[in-house]
């Protein structure tokens, strides 16, 4: 006789339990969300791999999010993890991130190092080839004849601004030895080859030729810098458009600030300045970008 109401009671004990279990799980998803962050693979593995653990640790402590950080095989990957999704933010240089954000709708450019405002692009040659130093654009015309690399074929330093400083001066790619260019694939793999000899010459980032210079990799009695270019807007961080949706209202603006506020009083965001090269984040936008379209444009690079 008393086993039906105990039933019952029981029933309703466990509906009750499931819809707080539900209503648990359904309040912790946004708090589950995680941010995905990539990078375009322009230097050497294990100097992104360091920079992007302690960076992915800070944004976690700041944002109260989980970050994660998924590297990437080469630029066009990361081009396509962005836009199909896969990546909420990204590292881009300037070629790239106009690639991806042409192509993914609603995505915007929250914010750059200080020393991508005025970014330059080197030429560096083999101290036993004949190349001497230039002190006029139109004398990269010298380099015709030469072994010669840029780095990734979508790299904006390594190829595109060069490329299109070398065209300035009347020089083709049909018009290296072999009539063609070579592709290092890396900033620091062009320095490598250029030094070695494998390459004559060759046109990289300044950044990256600095770095190398301090760390004592650059070998000042085989391998010197012939010419710097004229300075353009390069690296910068690409959001997707969906971040408020995805996190909370306000979450891409909170994003840009946690990066502007970055300083060397704190002690990991020094050592993350310091493996970008920088001194502090700034503020950048799409618009910032539109030489560097009208050059992509021209080259090629984008249709």
């Amino acid at each position: 006789m008393h086993q039906a109401p105990r039933a019952i009671k029981f029933m309703k004990i466990t509906i009750a339990l499931l819809s707080i279990f539900n209503l648990s799980n359904i309040g912790s998803l946004k708090a589950e969300e995680i941010l995905r962050i990539g990078a375009i693979p322009d230097q050497n593995p294990e100097h992104l791999n360091r920079l992007y653990k302690v960076l992915s640790s800070e944004l976690s402590e700041q944002l109260n999010i989980q970050v994660r950080y998924k590297p990437v095989t080469n630029y066009a990957a990361a081009v396509t993890a962005f836009r199909t999704g896969n990546l909420d933010l990204v590292w881009f240089g300037a070629l790239t991130g106009l690639q991806a954000r042409l192509q993914t709708k609603g995505s915007k450019v929250i914010a750059q190092r200080d020393i991508d405002e005025k970014f330059h692009s080197i030429f560096i040659a083999n101290k036993k080839s004949s190349i001497q130093k230039i002190n006029n654009i139109n004398d990269l015309k010298t380099l015709k004849g030469k072994r010669f690399t840029f780095g990734s074929e979508s790299s904006t330093s390594g190829r595109l601004m060069p490329q299109y400083f070398l065209n300035k001066a009347g020089v083709q790619l049909k018009d290296f030895k072999g009539a063609s260019p070579g592709f290092s694939g890396s900033h620091d793999a062009t320095l490598m080859l250029v030094q070695s000899g494998s390459y004559e010459a060759g046109a990289l980032s300044e950044e990256v030729w600095k770095r190398n210079l301090e760390r004592g990799r650059v070998d000042p009695s085989k391998v010197f810098v012939i010419w710097k270019t004229p300075s353009y807007h390069n690296y910068h961080w690409l959001a997707q458009g969906n971040l408020d949706k995805k996190f909370k209202k306000g979450f891409t603006k909170e994003l840009t600030k946690v990066f502007l506020r970055f300083n060397e009083k704190s002690k990991k965001q020094k050592q993350i300045l310091e493996l970008f090269s920088a001194k502090k984040f700034i503020i950048s936008k799409n618009e910032n970008y539109n030489k560097i379209e009208k050059v992509a444009r021209e080259i090629g690079k984008i249709k």
